[in-house]
C-alpha cells in the first residue's frame, strides 16, 4: 500500500470514487475541524466541565458505546471531498461551521453520557426513558410535540432516549441558547432542568470512563468511496423517486431553453423565509415543520436540475400552495418517517 499522500484536488470524481477511504491519508490537523473542536472544548470548559472528547475521522458521525469520543466523517477534512459528497448525496452534513458545531454539541452529549455513566442514574432514566431500548430502523416523529427540544433537523430527539438526551444536552450547551426562555412553557423544560442538574453534579470532576480508543478510524476502512456512497444512497432511499417530483416538474422547468434562468433550488432558498411565514399563517403548523418540507424540496430541485420557467412572482405563489399542501400531507399522512 502506498504511503504517499494523494493530490485529491487533481483527481476526477471517478478516480476518487475508485479510491479506498484508508488511502486518502486525511487528518484533522490543519483543517477547519481543528478550530471547531477547539471551540467545542472551550464551551465545555466555560460550563465548568472537566471533559474534552477526543475526535477522529471515520465514515460518518457517531459516538461509540463505551468510548467517550466523537467520530467525524472524513469528507469534512478536505474541500474536494466535500464537493464530491454534495454531488453524491445532495448535501454536506456538517459542511458549514454552524451545522458542524450543532452536530459536535450533539455528539458531545453522547460522549459525556458515556464518560460519566449518566444513563445509569435514576433521574436520567425517568426523564429520557430506557437507554437499553433498541434503536429502530426508522422513526415517526410528532412534529407538534413539545415534549422534546428542537436542535438537529427532523425532530431527532424523538428517535431514541439516548438521542433525546444528546439533543437536550446540545441545547443546554450552546452559547446564548436562552433555553430557559425558549422552552419555558414546554414540557421539554423538565428535561433541560435535569441536564442542568446532571452537569452541576459532575462540575469539575474527572470522567469515569477515560478510553481514548477510536472506533472505525479511516485508516482501517478499506471500502472504496463508490461502495460507501452506494450503501448510503440505498440506506436513505436516494435512488427512489421523490414524492415531490411531479409537482416540482410542473412548478419549475428542465427545458434547455431556460438554462440561463435562476435555479429552482436557489429561488426556494431566497424565498424560504417568506414561504415559511405565509404557510404557517395558512395552516397553523409550526414554522420548523414547514422548513423541513421546504428543505426536502430544495434538495430534490438540485438533483433534478430544475430552473425557473415562469416569473418569480408566479413561481412564489405556486410554491406557497405546494408547500402548504405538502406540509399537510407531511403531518397527516405519515410522510414523516426518517432513517436512523
Amino acid at each position: 500500500m502506498s504511503t504517499k499522500k494523494p493530490d485529491l484536488d487533481s483527481m476526477t470524481d471517478e478516480e476518487l470514487l475508485d479510491a479506498r477511504i484508508c488511502d486518502l491519508k486525511l487528518t484533522i490537523r490543519g483543517t477547519p475541524l481543528e478550530d471547531r473542536i477547539q471551540q467545542l472544548n472551550h464551551e465545555l470548559v466555560h460550563r465548568g466541565l472537566k471533559f474534552s472528547p477526543h475526535c477522529w475521522l471515520s465514515d460518518e458521525w457517531f459516538s461509540p458505546d463505551g468510548i467517550p469520543g466523537i467520530a467525524i466523517p472524513f469528507y469534512l477534512a478536505h474541500p474536494r471531498l466535500m464537493r464530491l459528497e454534495r454531488k453524491q448525496l445532495l448535501e454536506v452534513e456538517g459542511g458549514t461551521k454552524a451545522w458542524c458545531m450543532k452536530i459536535l454539541r450533539h455528539e458531545a452529549g453522547h460522549a459525556i453520557d458515556t464518560a460519566y455513566r449518566l444513563r445509569r442514574r435514576v433521574r436520567y432514566r425517568k426523564a429520557f426513558g430506557k437507554p437499553s431500548q433498541p434503536y429502530p430502523d426508522y422513526y415517526h416523529p410528532k412534529p407538534s410535540s413539545r415534549n422534546f427540544v428542537q436542535h438537529l433537523e427532523m425532530w431527532y430527539a424523538q428517535a431514541h432516549p439516548l438521542e433525546d438526551f444528546a439533543e437536550t444536552f446540545a441545547v443546554w450547551l450552546r452559547p446564548g441558547s436562552r433555553w430557559r426562555t425558549r422552552y419555558r412553557n414546554w414540557p421539554a423544560i423538565n428535561k433541560l432542568n435535569v441536564v442542568d442538574d446532571l452537569m452541576k453534579s459532575i462540575n469539575g470532576k474527572s470522567a469515569h470512563v477515560k478510553s481514548r480508543a477510536k472506533a472505525e478510524p479511516i485508516s482501517r476502512i478499506r471500502k472504496t468511496l463508490r461502495s460507501h456512497y452506494e450503501r448510503k444512497r440505498e440506506r436513505y432511499g436516494f435512488d427512489f423517486p421523490s414524492i415531490y417530483d411531479n409537482d416540482l416538474r410542473k412548478l419549475f422547468s428542465s427545458d434547455p431553453a431556460h438554462r440561463r434562468n435562476p435555479t429552482a433550488a436557489a429561488f426556494l432558498v431566497r424565498v424560504r423565509g417568506e414561504l415559511r411565514r405565509a404557510v404557517a399563517r395558512w395552516t397553523g403548523e409550526y414554522t420548523y415543520t414547514i422548513d423541513q418540507v421546504v428543505q426536502e424540496m430544495i434538495q430534490r430541485c438540485r438533483e433534478l436540475k430544475l430552473r425557473l420557467g415562469a416569473s418569480a412572482d408566479e413561481a412564489k405563489r405556486d410554491a406557497m400552495i405546494l408547500v402548504a399542501v405538502r406540509t399537510t400531507s407531511f403531518i397527516h399522512e405519515g410522510r414523516h418517517r426518517f432513517a436512523i
